[in-house]
């Protein structure tokens, strides 16, 4: 499932060809939403708004689509009218008069008035939007040490989208370890120096993340290692995906574990259970 870094690259690409235009045509491919076609059609995008792994797309005139891609849904934006072959279920087609943006595969859609979001059973029960950029390392510091956080361990608690919106797997591990703590290590028993790190690792891998198309790598040994002639899915993370590998930061190797059925990758030296 993409993760926010990835939902905020995807809605620029769309607020670049929809926002402010009049949108010509709109099609729904689910059934019980194409009556809002025509209450949609005609009217301009006033702005596309994420919020964790939820996407917005909000009109003028007061009403909104909200869209989450989930595991298969995926976005194309594409100059002109014609639409690409493919084998996915197109769910929602928005043109203007000179470009398409489709929306293929996700099942997780609906259209709001925008006045009335606040009520969205998703959108009510999720916390900051990792990738809002007023989101300050020190709000992610209250969250950790807010009475709800503190006793949940850093494994679930780095998905828990009530914690922070748009944090996801790949997140979790890098991270986790970019802070130096063990995933079943808990907020409450955190140092406030500990707290304060893994707060701006928080930030600072989200935001690596969105700024490099998903590599969490520091620049300089990411292009190192790039150099040393390694394809981009081998210079990507530090930890996620790297079992058995050696940790870039002490040599150790690098561990999978499981953790509710999820995957999470570790380095014990680097990041020590006490």
């Amino acid at each position: 499932m993409p993760e926010g870094p990835e939902i905020r690259r995807a809605a620029d690409i769309i607020a670049n060809v929809l926002e402010g235009q009049r949108i010509e045509v709109v099609r729904f491919g689910l059934p019980k939403l194409r009556p809002y076609a025509r209450k949609l059609r005609g009217h301009r995008v006033s702005a596309i708004e994420t919020r964790g792994k939820a996407l917005l797309t909000h009109f003028e005139h007061g009403y909104s689509i909200y869209s989450h891609n989930q595991l298969y849904g995926v976005w194309k934006v594409l100059k002109g009218h014609k639409l690409p072959r493919s084998n996915r279920s197109m769910r929602l087609l928005l043109q203007t008069d000179s470009h398409s943006a489709i929306l293929y595969s996700a099942s997780d859609i609906s259209v709001w008035l925008t006045e009335e979001l606040h009520a969205h059973p998703f959108l009510v029960r999720i916390g900051p939007d990792i990738m809002n950029p007023d989101l300050h390392w020190r709000d992610i510091a209250a969250r950790l040490t807010d009475k709800r956080f503190t006793r949940k361990n850093l494994a679930t608690l780095y998905l828990d989208q009530a914690f922070l919106a748009g944090n996801g797997n790949y997140l979790r591990s890098e991270i986790l370890h970019d802070a130096g703590l063990h995933p079943m290590r808990r907020p409450g028993d955190l140092t406030r120096g500990q707290i304060g790190k893994l707060s701006r690792s928080t930030l600072a891998l989200s935001r690596r993340s969105y700024d490099t198309g998903g590599i969490t790598l520091a620049p300089r040994l990411s292009k190192s290692l790039q150099g040393m002639g390694l394809e981009r899915g081998q210079r990507r993370f530090y930890v996620f995906g790297r079992a058995g590998r050696p940790c870039y930061h002490c040599g150790g190797e690098v561990d999978r574990m499981e953790i509710g059925a999820r995957r999470l990758y570790l380095c014990h030296t680097c990041q020590p259970a006490r």
